[in-house]
């Protein structure tokens, strides 16, 4: 078991992001663990942040029976009704933590549930799983073919990352989205170009957002968007961001790349949080 005095943050990614009422029970089940629900609904899918390892087994308890796989729809690709499970070292923690935990869990979900875990860290990354899931790869808990209703969980254990869109005008060519999100792709930046109703959407994980933050992350969408006169229309962060990452972007352009002292993760932990969607 996870030691006494360890601090984890656990982003978990639900996919359920239409029916409100069932994101608030899975929310009220979270009770004060919950430091933000982030809501998509053309995705249909839900990242919940919280902190602990209690909160992400009763989300996930919630999740497995309120949610069916065989009947989502959604623009994001996804392996189950509860994604992605990755735990994130803070305050003094280690990686050594992050990963005891991840073990833990999957262990727990895949005896409690019969639902099968991929497991991702050290090892491996998210995107091997994606590519190799049920073919080169096979769950390393659990029985080895998907849950009927609640499909299999990515469980991982990584450095905190932020979760950041940006929008293209509705003039885009899927051709151009898709040469935008291959030129953005590398150093610190995973990306995938989405179809959301009539926008490209150019989905990023940030990997190390205290040097590749949201701020150069966009920049570098625009230049290569002017490049083959695409224009930018929005930009998105994805639940939350490090206190430490959000210091090193100018104060001037947080309206404009979506960000505010009252999204880290440090404000959340400290004054809390209500989802009210």
């Amino acid at each position: 078991m996870c030691q006494s005095g360890v601090v984890l943050e656990c982003v978990i990614n639900i996919s359920e992001g239409r029916n409100i009422d069932i994101l608030h029970q899975l929310a009220d089940g979270c009770a004060d663990d919950l430091l933000d629900v982030h809501v998509d609904a053309d995705h249909n899918r839900s990242v919940y942040t919280l902190i602990g390892i209690a909160a992400p087994r009763r989300l996930t308890k919630l999740a497995v029976q309120l949610l069916q796989l065989d009947t989502h729809q959604g623009v994001h690709p996804r392996f189950g009704v509860v994604d992605v499970v990755p735990f994130i070292a803070l305050d003094e923690s280690t990686m050594h933590d992050a990963i005891l935990a991840r073990d833990e869990f999957a262990r727990w979900a895949s005896s409690e549930f019969s639902v099968p875990c991929f497991v991702y860290g050290t090892e491996r990354s998210l995107p091997d799983i994606r590519r190799d899931a049920w073919t080169n790869l096979q769950p390393q808990y659990g029985p080895s073919a998907p849950h009927l209703t609640a499909g299999a969980i990515c469980v991982g254990a990584r450095d905190l990352l932020a979760a950041y869109n940006v929008w293209l005008t509705t003039k885009t060519s899927e051709k151009d989205a898709r040469s935008i999100a291959q030129s953005v792709r590398g150093d610190g930046i995973r990306t995938l170009a989405l179809r959301v109703r009539n926008h490209w959407q150019i989905s990023m994980n940030l990997l190390e957002p205290g040097r590749v933050g949201p701020d150069i992350a966009t920049d570098r969408v625009i230049h290569f968007a002017k490049q083959i006169n695409v224009e930018i229309e929005r930009c998105e962060l994805v639940g939350l961001i490090s206190q430490n990452a959000l210091n090193k972007i100018s104060q001037q352009r947080w309206e404009e790349l979506d960000l505010s002292a009252e999204r880290t993760i440090e404000f959340r932990r400290q004054h809390g949080y209500t989802f009210t969607a």
